[in-house]
């Protein structure tokens, strides 16, 4: 008998035990289902929100120091425990509570838009009689937002200003409310065409995100806002932490977000392609951080090109910050063909001291990801 036989022999039993093992695991997560499936129903009966930051923090904690006792990595035991707390989230999804008294009726402006559906979705979910406007419904707008409770503008940001302005006149008590990824003008648009409350949203996810759970919602407040906050009180029964700001400190931050951080991709792609590069040859060769950096850039042109260039268009002021960054980019290049160590390494100094402690915790965060996308590779 050969030496892989012998070993194949001594393996077999383990393999079966392990076997025995991994469906006794998928007996216990089906267990666990049914158990998060009740808590989703008593979460949703109470209004509570579906994701909880102290007590996923409490349990996590629980499970690590368990896992220390009985000599199991805690990063496994975290990372299984994660994936399957996701799951749950998923599985109480499927409706929600009504946080406004009597329910009532919802406007979508722009509903058959994919952000605007995937609002359209949760609002039906959650008991509101869900009325959709498109181009070709405004000669029966004004009956259409009669007797609205909240009226949200789901429309591009080219649009949004214009199609607020267009808005009939609506009930003292209705909430208008948009999603656009800018918030200044058209919230004084708002509060210029309504004199009920108002209040600016910015979700900020795509519309191929799954749930709401631990998406960030921007929230500028306009006008009366105790009016509104049933509103606020539904995105976090979803499951979306909320983010307060002013609307003119969000512009500015959402340039350096977004709008940068597009663009970047958006040149680094085209460049890549403008070289010829090999796509197949580059990941076969790639480690996980520069594979997760190109699945982020290829990631902008799976995607709306429009939406994306009016992002980058949004203000003025985005031309003036691209142009200080070219500037810096075209600094350190200077440094790069002078073959200047000292000067990169000044300049990398600057960074450092500008992340501080942070550099580390986003050190600790990508590793995460990084093992995720190498357990990802094929």
């Amino acid at each position: 008998m050969t030496a892989v036989n012998h070993a194949q022999q001594a393996l077999q039993p383990l393999r079966e035990q392990i076997d025995t093992i991994d469906a006794e695991l998928v007996r216990l997560l089906a267990a666990r289902a049914k158990v998060t499936a009740q808590v989703g129903q008593v979460k949703q009966h109470y209004a509570l929100p579906v994701y909880v930051p102290e007590r996923e923090h409490e349990l996590l904690t629980a499970r690590r120091e368990q896992a220390i006792a009985e000599q199991v990595s805690p990063e496994l035991v975290e990372d299984v425990l994660r994936r399957i707390m996701r799951e749950s989230y998923a599985t109480q999804d499927i409706s929600f509570v009504c946080c406004r008294q009597g329910g009532g009726k919802v406007v979508v402006v722009g509903g058959a838009g994919a952000l605007g559906a995937r609002f359209v979705s949760l609002f039906a979910r959650s008991g509101y009689q869900v009325v959709v406007l498109e181009q070709q419904d405004w000669p029966e707008a004004a009956s259409l937002c009669a007797d609205a409770a909240l009226v949200l503008m789901a429309v591009p940001i080219t649009l949004t200003e214009q199609l607020i302005a267009k808005l009939p006149a609506l009930p003292s008590d209705c909430v208008l409310a948009d999603l656009t990824s800018i918030k200044d003008k058209p919230l004084q648009a708002m509060l210029t065409q309504h004199a009920g409350p108002v209040v600016g949203l910015h979700p900020m996810f795509g519309p191929d995100i799954t749930n709401l759970v631990k998406q960030v919602v921007v929230v500028c407040h306009g006008r009366a806002e105790q009016q509104y906050q049933w509103l606020l009180q539904q995105l976090t029964v979803w499951g979306a932490e909320l983010a307060e700001e002013q609307a003119t400190a969000h512009d500015s931050a959402m340039q350096l977000i977004q709008a940068m951080r597009h663009f970047s991709s958006l040149v680094y792609g085209v460049h890549l392609a403008e070289e010829k590069a090999d796509l197949q040859q580059l990941l076969a060769m790639s480690s996980p951080i520069y594979r997760l950096e190109l699945a982020m850039i290829g990631r902008l042109f799976a995607q709306n090109a429009e939406l994306y260039a009016d992002i980058m268009l949004s203000s003025s002021d985005v031309a003036s910050l691209l142009s200080r960054y070219q500037q810096r980019f075209g600094q350190l290049l200077a440094l790069l063909q002078a073959n200047d160590k000292a000067g990169l390494m000044a300049e990398f100094a600057k960074g450092q001291q500008f992340f501080g402690d942070l550099a580390g915790q986003f050190l600790h965060e990508s590793k995460q990801l990084l093992q995720k996308a190498a357990d990802g590779r094929s």
